[in-house]
C-alpha cells in the first residue's frame, strides 16, 4: 500500500461529502429496459479516495454520470434514488444549478482522452473554456491560466494552442486531467483514467492523479477494474456487479477479510506472482443479463455456495464489522467460496 492514507483517521472518521442513497439507472435498448444501476448506496468521504471495483457492464460508469447528471436522455433516465452534496439534492437541482457544479465542485477524469476531447479546438482553449465558465475572467487571461494548469501536469506550457492529435496518449489523458482539475473541484470522478495506455505511462499517470488529488484535498470516485490500482490508491473499496454493490469496506476489510463470494472469486481469479498457484481459479458462468432482473441474489447463478433461499428471495446487507457491509445471506462462510 502506498501513500493513500492523508491523515491517521481511519476513512471511516472522515465526514461524508457526498452520498447516494438508493439509485436506480435504466436505459432503453430495443424496447426492453435495461437495468444498469440497480438500488445502491455509496458514501464518498471528504479527502478520501473510494475505489469502485466490477467487471464491464456492472453500471460503474452510469453511475458517475449520475452523479453529474450526464445521463443521456431520452434513452437513459434515473428512475429512483437521492444524490446529496452538502444537502442538497443533485437530482432535484435545475440545469443551471448543476452546470455551476459540474467542472467547478465536481469534476470528471473520463477513459477515453481521444473523445473527451474537441479535435477542433486547441487544448489551451479547452482548459480556458472550464475557467471562463466558472471564474470571473476574461478569455487572455484564461488561456494563461491553463497553460500554468499544464505545467502541473506535466505537459509545457507553451504547447496550449497545439490540437489533441498534436499529443501521445499519455500528453492526451494529462490534457484531460487538467481539464477535470482547472477549477480545483472537491470531488473528482476518474473513470478507468488508464484504460486506454500502456503499463508505464498508467503508473505515471496514477501518480499525477494521487498528487493534484493530495494537493487540493479532494475526494475522489475511482472506477477500475484493476486490483492492483485500487491497493495503491484506495481508502474505500466498493464491489459492484449487476448494477448492484455486494460488498463494501474499507481497502484492509476487502484485501484481508473479503466476504462475498463474488469478491473472494475476484481475488482467486488474479495470478499469484510468488509461485504459489499452479492454475488460476475463474469464476464459472456469466455476467447477468441486464434487461432481466433476478428475483433472488443477483450472483446466484455463479455462486459455489449458493441455495435455493438464495435463487428466490434478495439477501439484504449485513454490517460484519463496523464499516464492512455484505450483501449476501451467508458472509460468515468466507472461507467456502472458492469456485471448483
Amino acid at each position: 500500500m502506498s501513500n493513500n492514507t492523508q491523515t491517521n483517521k481511519s476513512w471511516a472518521e472522515h465526514e461524508t461529502i457526498l452520498e447516494i442513497k438508493n439509485l436506480h439507472v435504466e436505459y432503453s435498448s430495443d424496447d426492453k429496459p435495461v437495468y444498469a444501476v440497480n438500488g445502491i448506496d455509496l458514501e464518498i468521504k471528504e479527502g478520501q479516495t473510494l475505489a469502485l471495483v466490477g467487471e464491464t457492464g456492472a453500471g460503474k460508469t452510469s453511475t458517475a454520470l449520475a452523479i453529474l447528471g450526464l445521463i443521456q436522455q431520452p434513452q437513459g433516465k434515473i428512475t429512483q434514488g437521492e444524490i446529496f452534496y452538502e444537502g442538497d439534492d443533485l437530482l432535484k437541482l435545475k440545469d443551471s444549478e448543476m452546470e455551476s457544479i459540474r467542472g467547478s465542485v465536481i469534476s470528471m477524469i473520463f477513459q477515453d482522452p481521444m473523445t473527451a476531447l474537441n479535435p477542433v479546438l486547441s487544448v489551451g482553449d479547452q482548459i480556458a473554456e472550464v475557467i471562463t465558465l466558472h471564474e470571473d475572467i476574461d478569455k487572455e487571461s484564461a488561456f494563461k491560466k491553463a497553460g500554468q494548469i499544464m505545467e502541473q501536469v506535466g505537459v509545457p506550457g507553451e504547447r496550449a494552442a497545439e490540437y489533441p492529435h498534436q499529443f501521445s496518449g499519455g500528453m492526451r489523458q494529462r490534457i484531460v486531467i487538467a481539464i477535470a482539475i482547472a477549477c480545483e473541484p472537491r470531488i473528482l470522478l476518474a473513470d478507468e483514467p488508464t484504460t486506454a495506455l500502456d503499463v508505464t505511462i498508467q503508473a505515471q499517470v496514477l501518480d499525477l492523479i494521487r498528487d493534484q488529488i493530495a494537493r487540493l484535498n479532494s475526494s475522489m470516485l475511482l472506477i477500475t477494474h484493476d486490483l492492483g490500482v485500487v491497493a495503491e490508491n484506495a481508502n474505500e473499496v466498493a464491489i459492484m456487479y449487476g448494477g448492484e454493490i455486494l460488498e463494501k469496506g474499507s481497502l484492509a476489510d476487502i484485501f484481508h477479510d473479503r466476504a462475498h463470494p463474488y469478491t473472494i472469486g475476484l481475488f482467486n481469479s488474479l495470478p499469484s506472482f510468488t509461485g504459489e498457484k499452479e492454475r488460476l481459479s475463474p469464476i464459472p458462468g456469466h455476467v447477468p443479463d441486464p434487461t432481466q432482473l433476478a428475483s433472488g441474489c443477483i450472483f446466484a447463478d455463479r455462486c459455489a455456495r449458493a441455495t435455493e433461499q438464495c435463487h428466490r428471495s434478495k439477501p439484504e446487507v449485513k454490517e460484519i464489522s463496523p464499516g464492512h457491509l455484505v450483501k449476501c445471506f451467508f458472509p460468515e462462510l468466507k472461507g467456502d467460496a472458492k469456485h471448483e
